[in-house]
């Protein structure tokens, strides 16, 4: 029975990653009955058309220079921020969220690249290479399906928004300056805080979307009372796919830039479970203030 149920789940979960790239090709893969405008429909058509021949590849091209751009200037102009590695260092992240952590990583190192490469197909001429790309995109996808309920599950709680988060974004996280002055954060900032939101809820929304164009028989009664066709339930999907396909590319270059350029040693701490402790008192202020008064430090 296990073994059956475990067929199962891996079935349903290759289901899904092969649907995201539905998404994420746009009208190469999404059948003709996106082209359908069906009468009393909300006629969703005319946009999924627009949007997909004009703006979704101009974009995804914007994100995919544009951001790398900006962290290339901010790292001639500001630079790395380094911190001592002569005191103590901080436990911060288990066994658990590293292995967690690790295979999400893991995905998006492969799922961010590879969607890139099918946005563009026709650019790199279709073929062997974009096939191939399309099979690690899909099977990437099914190791964020694993590892994304228990990524929100291990650190919602940290993640909520608090008063912090309007004082960093305030300052930028204190990015735009080469002073090691205290910065408002719990044990994770407000733009690791967007992240996690984008990755988490956000991707579970592109796997229910992708998931919705992939098993375009189904009928859902409560969306149709709703006097929304299937038609524009599969326009609307592949719509909202493709916009969180923007967030996540960029977010994702974000994240790789600020743990891996922007702080010296950042990424070691997701290896090892352990900050260096003037990263924690610089970075983490609040964090780190409350580790002091618990006499964890």
């Amino acid at each position: 029975m296990k073994i059956r149920s475990i067929l199962i789940l891996i079935l349903a979960l290759s289901s899904l990653a092969f649907a995201s790239e539905s998404a994420i090709f746009g009208k190469d893969l999404i059948p003709n009955i996106l082209a359908y405008d069906k009468e009393g429909s909300l006629h969703l058509g005319k946009w999924f058309t627009l949007l997909q021949s004009t703006y979704f590849k101009p974009i995804f091209l914007g994100v995919l220079i544009g951001v790398p751009t900006v962290f290339f200037i901010h790292y001639k102009i500001i630079g790395p921020m380094i911190f001592s590695h002569d005191r103590k260092k901080i436990f911060v992240f288990s066994v658990f969220n590293r292995i967690i952590h690790t295979i999400a990583a893991i995905a998006f190192i492969l799922i961010v690249p590879t969607g890139f490469v099918i946005v563009f197909g026709t650019t790199f001429g279709g073929g062997a290479f974009v096939r191939i790309c399309k099979d690690i995109h899909a099977i990437a996808t099914i190791l964020f399906v694993i590892s994304v309920i228990p990524m929100l599950i291990m650190w919602f709680k940290d993640m909520l928004p608090t008063s912090d988060d309007i004082k960093w974004l305030m300052i930028l996280g204190g990015y735009l300056n080469k002073r090691k002055d205290p910065i408002p954060a719990g044990r994770f900032n407000a733009g690791q805080k967007m992240w996690f939101y984008v990755c988490t809820f956000g991707g579970i929304v592109m796997i229910l979307t992708g998931a919705i164009m992939f098993f375009q028989d189904f009928k859902i009664d409560f969306i149709a009372s709703l006097g929304i066709t299937q038609i524009d339930l599969l326009r609307a999907s592949a719509i909202v796919h493709n916009v969180l396909g923007f967030a996540v590319a960029a977010l994702f270059m974000t994240h790789i830039y600020m743990s891996v350029f922007a702080i010296k040693g950042a990424i070691h701490s997701i290896i090892t479970g352990y900050k260096e402790e003037e990263e924690v008192e610089i970075l983490h202020s609040t964090f780190y203030k409350k580790l002091k008064n618990d006499k964890k430090i």
